[in-house]
């Protein structure tokens, strides 16, 4: 067994012996370096994975609110470490919890070879209450989930309200005197904290998305404003820059009017798709600009359509029509949406479009074409 193992053997006792002394991040870091000694391989990502709210829920939680919770933080733990670092963190968590991991179905698919020694007999493993009764848990209510979201709804609507205002502040102090447009100024900010998320703040890709188990936490409310403006995914950073640049590098809105429309945009598309991965029970880690993005294509292109003439965006001295960047775009949004962010969830390829920012920003970019439309033709 490797350090990664005889950590959570450790863990899982100390969990035994006094469970109130680690509900505190600082206090099981401590625990855990001391445990880890002298491996200085593992102290920075051990150090960070103690750090995490989620290793809190997963360590002090049962049932599905333990699996959900080991879930979320093992695939946010599998987009940001090597084989070989993930797979200590991993042994870490199975044996501190007791959960056994995911079959590899790699080495399923290979013979098996022949035993050397007799097998030992299974160890009895206590059900949990979840497969007991064998009857799958019940999605709650609308009323009940929006409730559980009410914090980060609430938050990121009024941060959305603050950043516009110091938005329009900026603009009118610096930026109108430079001749930037509000869209550039908005590109330029994602730009630097994807920067800085690289080097002195690598904190930013690990902290400011928002997974589905944390929606639902009351504390990481913050997060619900937070992930619209940092990328986890490096590749998609850099598309969401330029697709952000075409759409509004010469836009006439003022910064705050941007920004304004970029955070409430953002937050509907995420509001809807965790209300479906709560229903669901999909697990999902959102962050960037994909639903924004998303919605003014759709809208762009919903209004091509409906006037039955090409809307082209200028770029660099290019004229790119809307559907073209609704065909490029959405294809490549599809390779990362459709992909299971845990394989051990059931889930149809629809359930997880309309999981993520970047379904419901179609959506609501065509519907919002539909009705301007209407409104034209009234």
């Amino acid at each position: 067994m490797g350090v990664g193992h005889d950590l959570g053997e450790q863990l899982n006792r100390w969990l035994a012996a006094d469970p109130a002394g680690l509900r505190q991040s600082r206090a099981l870091s401590n625990r855990l370096m001391d445990a880890l000694g002298a491996n200085d391989g593992l102290r920075g990502p051990v150090r960070d994975l103690a750090s995490q709210p989620l290793l809190l829920q997963v360590l002090h939680s049962r049932g599905a609110e333990q699996q959900s919770a080991l879930a979320s933080l093992t695939a946010q733990l599998r987009a940001t470490y090597a084989p070989a670092v993930l797979q200590e963190l991993l042994d870490l968590l199975h044996t501190a919890t007791g959960q056994s991991p995911p079959p590899d179905r790699a080495a399923a698919d290979r013979p098996a070879a022949a035993p050397t020694t007799a097998p030992a007999p299974p160890t009895p493993v206590e059900p949990s209450p979840d497969t007991t009764t064998g009857v799958p848990q019940q999605p709650i209510s609308l009323r009940l989930q929006l409730e559980r979201f009410g914090p980060g709804l609430a938050l990121s609507a009024a941060g959305a309200l603050v950043f516009a205002w110091v938005g329009a502040e900026l603009d009118r102090a610096r930026f109108e005197g430079w001749g930037f447009s509000g869209g550039v100024v908005l590109v330029l900010v994602l730009a630097l904290l994807q920067a800085f998320s690289l080097g002195p703040l690598k904190g930013l890709k690990r902290q400011w998305p928002l997974t589905s188990a944390e929606a639902e936490q009351p504390r990481q409310a913050w997060q619900w404003l937070s992930q619209a403006w940092i990328h986890a995914n490096g590749l998609e950073a850099i598309l969401n820059l330029i697709v952000l640049l075409i759409l509004l590098g010469d836009s006439p809105l003022q910064l705050g009017s941007v920004v304004l429309r970029y955070c409430l945009t953002s937050l509907a598309c995420l509001g809807l798709a965790a209300l479906c991965a709560a229903r669901w029970q999909i697990t999902r880690r959102w962050s960037g600009a994909s639903g924004a993005i998303s919605a003014l294509i759709a809208l762009a292109a919903g209004l091509s359509l409906l006037h039955w003439r090409v809307f082209r965006f200028s770029s660099a001295g290019l004229e790119i029509p809307a559907w073209v960047l609704l065909l490029v775009y959405g294809a490549l949004q599809l390779g990362w949406q459709l992909p299971r962010q845990n394989p051990d969830e059931r889930s149809s390829a629809l359930q997880r479009v309309l999981s993520s920012s970047w379904g419901w920003g179609l959506l609501l970019g065509l519907s919002w074409a539909v009705i301007t439309r209407i409104r034209e033709l009234l």
